[in-house]
């Protein structure tokens, strides 16, 4: 007997498979699917991810070599182990892309779920798959929601190919077909070719069905023809869908790229395993057969219709029943426009679960091989104080509370201002200072003979720079760092007693650059160090740092100062020592920024963005500080061993 899979080509369908993985790809199984039953495409996402990546060892080699190049957060592992498998998958199916001619043999990767709702970011980060991948058969796989659709024309516009996913209704499937016409048209003004470009628009199926049918149930005995609606009405909503699709390919509108060489956005079925035992195995498959579309299905009912499926074209028959389904639900009142909305929320928000398990497995795997490079915190808490964190964890997890802190979501906190607050998470990513220009100023200062520096600042702008200095000392070859955080004329005095003003260095600090005391410092050692030295010699002794635009900014370049180093405004005082208010003390004293950051990095990193809150250490510090003050525990005891006593 013919191969079931097979006679699907012969009426016009692709077959696509819902699923890949490294053990799956390297043991050669993609290649047996294409040559025995004729697959020509093959899709992704986080939840087929999570479980490829989340469990077992398959991984590990190659993410262990990843990170032994340069440690990363978790969603740059997860990706660059995607994108081998994308890329393989690619190569081996290129041969069927060429045959095509560019008509199927593609991979499809998604754009993380975390970006259904924004229009922009979705686009970078297309535009970035698409050139990590470097394949010409990747489709790019984008959500079909509203900000989605908008996305999707300027894709087709730039030449990516696109694969629209979850579509539920008619009205979304048209809004996306819309503006893939559209990004063609773009195109052909331009004078660019069509002719290579492909997209297709998922339909999820089962999941229609599911929520339909315990609607149903649970007015079950209402009416007979309420309870025959069971199990019909996704089918039936998809074979509108695709008399949507014919009457699209024969407009005139259509006529005119058709005729330039565009291929149309081909219908995909999308979710086609049954999930009702009460259901064929191969219902999803069975009953949308037709010419220009593709069934993308997991493996258990790929083998299930390659066992006993029937290859009949039954996309275009029984039109009219079709659409008596789908007028009864209106008329029963089961909401099918109301359910799709759900069920893009709902599918959304599954694929965001998927990606977070599959980002805390892959970040657990990161802090396994980091082991003693990276601090760790064990925490032991009474038994309802560990309850509550673990319950605030699952909600910050659920309401993506790392990614909304490093994008500034005021929100997070009281809504008000705290977006403009957040400076120092790029600080302590290392790009609020410059290392090479606080090298440079390190190194000029020792080949004048310089061996004392002296910081004028009061409460952060000194705090920090004071604990640098009494933790890490100071390097060979580094200045003495001195601080006078004080206008106690005793201790100006007994400062100034033990420096020689021709081997001193002085730095300015200040964040608002009004404050009073470091201005009344800077009057008072600039005159004396102009007695000193003259005033020429004076204005290379000094150096600024203080925010853009501050009145010591105005001052320090009127007077010709060595240096200013600008300080970054959404950076409060007290959490500025990562930025050029800590890391201008350090390069004096003799340590080299970038292999300070180079040290700090892995812990960065493990509180990033993409890192969940089960195993994001910054996160889960404050879960606990946070629901120990609900608990009436609002005090915090700091015991420091002696090396980190300052």
């Amino acid at each position: 007997m013919s191969n079931p899979l097979k006679q699907l080509t012969e009426q016009g369908q692709a077959v696509w498979l819902d699923f890949v993985s490294r053990e799956f790809l390297a043991k050669g199984e993609l290649q047996k699917l294409i040559e025995r039953d004729g697959l020509t495409g093959v899709t992704s996402n986080p939840s087929i991810f999570e479980k490829a990546m989340g469990h077992g060892s398959d991984y590990d080699a190659s993410l262990e070599a990843f990170l032994e190049k340069a440690d990363a957060e978790p969603v740059d592992v997860y990706e660059h182990l995607a994108i081998e498998d994308i890329q393989q998958a690619a190569d081996i199916l290129r041969p069927v892309y060429d045959r095509l001619e560019g008509r199927d043999g593609y991979v499809s990767l998604e754009v993380s779920p975390y970006l259904a709702l924004d229009t922009r970011a979705t686009l970078e980060e297309a535009r970035r798959l698409w050139q990590a991948v470097d394949r010409p058969n990747l489709m790019v796989k984008v959500p079909g929601t509203p900000e989605g659709a908008v996305a999707i024309r300027k894709l087709i516009e730039e030449g990516i190919n696109v694969n629209v996913t979850l579509l539920f209704d008619r009205n979304a499937y048209m809004a996306v077909a819309e503006a893939y016409i559209a990004g063609l048209e773009t195109r052909l003004h331009r004078g660019e070719d069509i002719s290579r470009l492909a997209s297709v628009a998922s339909f999820f199926i089962s999941r229609v069905d599911g929520v339909l049918d315990k609607l149903i149930d649970e007015r079950k005995g209402e009416d007979a023809e309420l309870g025959g609606l069971r199990g019909k009405v996704a089918i039936a909503n998809a074979k509108l869908a695709y008399q949507d699709y014919l009457r699209l390919i024969q407009s005139p509108r259509w006529k005119v790229l058709e005729a330039k060489g565009a291929r149309p956005q081909r219908l995909l079925w999308a979710s086609t395993g049954s999930k009702d035992p009460a259901y064929p195995d191969t219902l999803y498959v069975d009953q949308l057969i037709g010419p220009d579309t593709v069934n993308t299905m997991p493996p258990k009912t790929m083998d299930a219709f390659r066992d006993h499926g029937t290859a009949a074209p039954m996309l275009s028959t029984d039109i009219e029943a079709a659409q008596r389904v789908v007028d009864a639900t209106a008329r029963f009142g089961l909401d099918l426009d109301g359910v799709a909305k759900r069920l893009v929320k709902d599918g959304a928000r599954q694929f965001e679960d998927a990606a977070d398990a599959l980002l805390g497995a892959v970040g657990q795997k990161r802090l396994d091989f980091l082991g003693e490079r990276l601090n760790t915190a064990d925490y032991r808490l009474p038994d309802a104080l560990n309850e509550a964190v673990e319950k605030r964890l699952d909600e910050a997890r659920r309401e993506g509370w790392s990614r909304r802190l490093w994008q500034g979501d005021a929100s997070l906190w009281t809504g008000r201002d705290e977006d403009q607050w957040v400076g120092w998470l790029a600080a302590a990513q290392g790009r609020q200072a410059d290392p090479k220009a606080l090298a440079a100023l390190a190194e000029a200062a020792r080949q004048e003979g310089l061996d004392t520096v002296v910081l004028l600042g009061m409460g952060g702008s000194s705090l920090g720079p004071e604990v640098l200095a009494n933790t890490l000392g100071t390097a060979p070859g580094g200045l003495t760092l001195k601080v006078l955080d004080s206008t106690d004329p005793a201790q100006i005095a007994f400062l100034e007693e033990q420096l020689d003003l021709h081997r001193t260095l002085f730095l300015v600090s200040s964040k608002s650059g009004s404050t009073l005391e470091p201005e009344i410092l800077r009057a008072y050692f600039h005159q004396a160090v102009e007695q000193a030295l003259g005033t020429e010699a004076a204005q290379r002794r000094f150096v600024a740092i203080t925010d853009p635009g501050s009145k010591l900014e105005a001052s320090a370049t009127a007077e010709g100062y060595r240096a200013i180093f600008q300080g970054d405004p959404h950076i409060g005082g007290r959490y500025s020592v990562l930025s050029v208010f800590g890391m201008v003390p350090l390069a004096l004293l003799g340590h080299s920024v970038a292999d300070f950051f180079q040290v700090t990095q892995p812990m960065v990193l493990a509180c990033s963005p993409s890192a969940p809150p089960a195993i994001n250490p910054g996160i889960r510090l404050g879960v606990v500080l946070g629901e120990a003050v609900r608990a009436g525990r609002d005090k915090v005891t700091l015991i420091a061993s002696p090396g980190v006593a300052s």
